[in-house]
């Protein structure tokens, strides 16, 4: 599937990776110009790319920007169990190849590499950074899965029962607990087309994946401070799904640099699209800003490359 408009055109294809399984993959580029940077979206859990996040890639391909999206495993339009993840580095590994895969064709050599992930996608765009610290040249954290809040967690009781579970029935949606979509989506209407968007997933989690989750999310926790490239962190001041708390420590003890932290007061969990029209814009005028500061410094990673080629 392919559509244009005047400002940009709109692209979708498969790609298989390498347990076999069929993964769908998007972009959005600028039609009038040559992108100023790549930027790679990563979904947050039961979400997908070519709808939930369709607003953020216009508004950034509307800036010079050209976007890249894809569903991983179990979600979305890519093959597997509906939101079963049941080993999560597979599903970085994914990512990895495939945006990677972009990132060296010949056209896109010369142009810096953004990554955007939201909530999991987060966790997935930190665990990218420490995978390969040198390849990109940022990151846009939005609310990310660098530790559940408490309140989202089942008891430790309930969690010691469950985890004993797990060999046994992986794939069963039996994990209590809140209705994310209600305490992510502060906008009614949002929260009503999130549920009616057949490609997201509403049920309960299922074992492994919230074991996964979990998993990920400590550890995580424990190394924040092996972040080394620039970043900049966005978190809703009254998130209820995951914790700005650990958002804050990781722009107090990550390594990078260059490192930017923005608390929205009052505003919830889905900041690039489940807020009033009014907040959502504060938040882009400064996940742009930040794009187009880091865009203007040149491509440092790029001409090093160079210089290194042309001493040896």
């Amino acid at each position: 599937m392919a559509s244009e408009t005047e400002d940009f055109k709109y692209e979708e294809s498969f790609i298989k990776n390498t347990r076999g399984l069929k993964l769908f993959t998007c972009r959005w580029v600028p039609t009038n110009k040559d992108p100023g940077a790549l930027v790679f979206l990563c979904h947050g859990y039961g979400m997908e790319c070519s709808i939930t996040m369709n607003s953020t890639a216009r508004r950034l391909v509307k800036a010079g920007y050209a976007v890249y999206g894809m569903d991983y495993e179990g979600h979305g339009k890519s093959d597997g169990l509906s939101a079963y993840i049941s080993n999560f580095d597979n599903l970085v590994d994914d990512v990895s190849t495939h945006y990677t895969t972009i990132c060296e064709r010949e056209e896109n050599k010369r142009k810096m590499r953004f990554m955007l992930g939201e909530s999991m996608g987060g966790a997935v765009v930190v665990l990218l950074c420490r995978k390969k610290p040198d390849f990109w040249d940022g990151a846009l954290l939005v609310a990310p899965m660098c530790k559940i809040a408490e309140e989202m967690k089942p008891s430790p009781f309930v969690i010691s029962i469950l985890t004993k579970l797990i060999s046994v029935i992986p794939k069963w949606k039996i994990i209590p607990s809140q209705d994310i979509i209600e305490i992510s989506y502060k906008e009614p209407k949002i929260r009503k087309q999130v549920r009616e968007n057949p490609l997201c997933y509403n049920g309960r989690p299922r074992l492994k994946t919230a074991y996964e989750l979990l998993r990920i999310s400590n550890d995580l926790e424990k190394r924040l401070q092996e972040v080394s490239l620039p970043f900049m962190v966005l978190h809703g001041d009254d998130d209820k799904v995951t914790d700005k708390a650990v958002s804050q420590e990781l722009y107090k003890v990550a390594l990078s640099s260059d490192k930017t932290l923005k608390l929205y007061p009052g505003m919830w969990h889905g900041l690039l699209n489940g807020e009033t029209q009014e907040n959502i814009e504060i938040v882009f005028a400064d996940v742009i800003g930040w794009l187009e500061k880091r865009s203007d410094y040149g491509n440092e990673r790029f001409e090093s490359g160079l210089k290194h080629n042309s001493d040896v």
